[in-house]
């Protein structure tokens, strides 16, 4: 997919006679000794400075710019502020790129931020607070690395087509912050000094998730087909720290795509949604390979699935809960659980589908059997459609909802082979394509498609498990090849290692930047609570294990010269074993964990 650097203008349309609201977008940032401005390029008296000793933002006078900065850089955006110890940091968007279009308007991939301490009060601050102070900015640095952020300068991106249409026509002329549905703002929690400014010009939503984008000729039909997928914010988090749903009812890793059809006639939507088993579990790291998964008995979980479907049902229309959870072991046990709570909402149908057993690793074409299942659901909630004109054709009255255990790998499998049969029938509705016709016969184009979620599967994967998703061999190629075990063996290492040391730390930088925690100096420091240093003792085991594996390596190469080795072996792998059995039967405590925040 092409992508430009930004800087280049180019007219965008507009939907009514109101004029859409548009954000600044050509900034510079000047540091000068005192204070932050921050002040579009093409009107200079716009803008806001911030103090660098206490954070105070105020409008951008006169006087702001009296002298010379010590430095003027270009930026992008204002991602928000924060409160951390020590004072408040502005968050800035340093570079971007323009990665397509979104209903003709222009659409940009964060590509790196940074943040800009607003305070001078380090050297009052205690020993202790200094401690915590560093482990924060550290969040912060893991913050701005933060993959798959997406915004628009020219429209809000985080309300699909659909929605879009019912909403009133002077909607679009709304600052974009108002636009926008705050479940798939990123950034909210980082907004709130912005909004009370009355900064709109500058408040820009992001949104976390996936936008692939291609042109294709179907029949000598030029037309595009987008994939945007939005990231909610209620249960933000990790692969292994954020699982199951909390006491509201909110699913980890829940994810809105859209699936966007255009041509100069008629635009489409399919909207699908992803989402962990809204059951309350856990599936804590402890240097195994596969960790055990553990249901949570809460007299509340009945309440918590309702409360989950009706907020979908309130939201979608109809929902059909697809489950693509194994049979056996712990998956069965869950899948089990879930299924007997659903037994309780009669207004939503469950259907449990064993993808590995009935796709195993190379049977893609089996989905469908499942889509013979469901054929007459998908048809009877249908697509979104209007003509080019903004008349509603068709109207999609409800959504199906995917799961597998991670809501990833299997899932865009199946997301993508439903979105598949959805295009096919879009294209038969507007007369693109015959009844006979698929887009699968139209083997360039195909592969333009089957890319589209091969890509929002690696970058969805990415952002929950810091990995590539696996299985992507199944949807671009329709069966798994040698190449792509090796790459879903290399991404499973990956993800194992990620898991026990890395997803701790990420953790709490999601926590911190969601607002999920707020630093409060009259609190007790949260590392003082949970002092407990797990990853300083694994260095220590790991050398005792090398180093027992080591010497136990030498001693039996000794044997056949010196008997007297043989004791001296016995010594060593006694050692060896015993720490390797200390170290298994306390993997939780030499696993990086999360410290702000609980599992709930």
């Amino acid at each position: 997919m092409e992508e430009k650097e930004i800087g280049v203008e180019e007219e965008s349309p507009t939907s009514s006679a109101t004029p859409n609201f548009r954000l600044i977008n050509e900034m510079e940032l000047l540091e000068f000794k005192d204070k932050y401005v921050i002040r579009a390029v093409n009107s200079p008296n716009q803008g806001f400075s911030a103090s660098r000793l206490d954070g105070d933002i105020q409008p951008l006078s006169s006087n702001d710019v009296l002298g010379s900065p010590g430095k003027a850089t270009k930026i992008c955006g204002v991602v928000g502020t924060i409160q951390l110890v020590s004072g408040m940091y502005i968050l800035v968007i340093t570079s971007s790129k323009e990665v397509g279009k979104y209903h003709g308007f222009p659409i940009l991939r964060v590509e790196s931020m940074k943040y800009l301490p607003c305070n001078q009060a380090l050297e009052k601050l205690g020993v202790q607070e200094k401690k915590d102070e560093a482990y924060f900015r550290n969040l912060l640095r893991v913050v701005e690395s933060t993959p798959g952020l997406y915004y628009s300068y020219e429209t809000d991106i985080t309300v699909n087509l659909q929605r879009r249409l019912q909403l009133s026509e002077g909607w679009m002329s709304s600052p974009i912050w108002k636009q926008a549905d705050p479940r798939f703002v990123w950034n909210r929690a980082l907004l709130d000094e912005l909004i009370e400014c009355k900064l709109d010009e500058f408040i820009m939503p992001l949104v976390q998730g996936s936008f692939q984008t291609a042109e294709v000729t179907l029949k000598n039909a030029p037309v595009t087909i987008t994939l945007i997928s939005r990231r909610c914010t209620r249960r933000l988090g990790t692969r292994m720290w954020r699982r199951g749903a909390n006491l509201q009812g909110d699913a980890a890793n829940f994810i809105e795509t859209e699936q966007l059809l255009e041509s100069k006639n008629f635009k489409s939507s399919f909207l699908q949604v992803r989402g962990s088993i809204p059951l309350l579990w856990e599936q804590i790291v402890d240097l195994s390979y596969k960790p055990r998964l553990n249901i949570i008995n809460h007299q509340d979980t009945s309440h918590v699935v309702e409360r989950h479907f009706h907020d979908l049902s309130q939201r979608y229309g109809e929902i059909l809960a697809l489950d693509l959870t194994d049979e056996y072991g712990d998956e069965g046990k869950l899948s089990n659980a879930y299924a007997a709570e659903m037994e309780k909402l009669p207004s939503v149908r469950y259907i449990p589908f064993r993808f590995h057993s009935i796709c195993g690793k190379s049977n893609f074409d089996n989905l469908h059997l499942l889509y013979d299942e469901i054929s007459d659901d998908i048809g009877k909630q249908g697509y979104f459609l209007v003509d080019s004109e903004g008349h509603m054709l068709e109207e999609q009255k409800g959504v199906i909802r995917s799961n597998c255990i991670d809501c990833l790998d299997r899932t865009n499998v199946t997301q993508s082979y439903l979105a598949r049969k959805s295009l096919d029938l879009q294209l038969q509705r507007v007369g693109i394509f015959t009844l006979e016709d698929t887009i699968s016969i139209c083997h360039e184009e195909y592969d333009k498609f089957k890319i589209l979620w091969v890509e929002q599967g690696d970058e969805l994967s990415l952002e929950y498990t810091g990995t590539h998703a696996l299985k992507r061999d199944l949807v671009r190629y329709g069966k798994q090849t040698f190449g792509g075990l090796i790459t879903d063996g290399m991404s499973a290492l990956s993800r194992y290692y990620l898991n026990n040391f890395q997803d701790g730390v990420r953790q709490d930088a999601i926590d911190l930047i969601s607002g999920r925690y707020s630093v409060d100096r009259n609190n007790p420091s949260p590392f003082q609570l949970n002092a407990f240093e797990s990853l300083s003792y694994l260095p220590v085991a790991s050398a005792l294990l090398i180093g027992g594996l080591t010497m136990t390596s030498f001693s039996l190469n000794q044997v056949g010269r010196n008997a007297q080795q043989f004791m001296s072996s016995v010594l060593w792998a006694g050692v060896t074993a015993g720490v390797m059995a200390l170290v298994k039967a306390n993997g939780r405590q030499f696993c990086s964990r999360p410290r702000l925040c609980g599992l709930i």
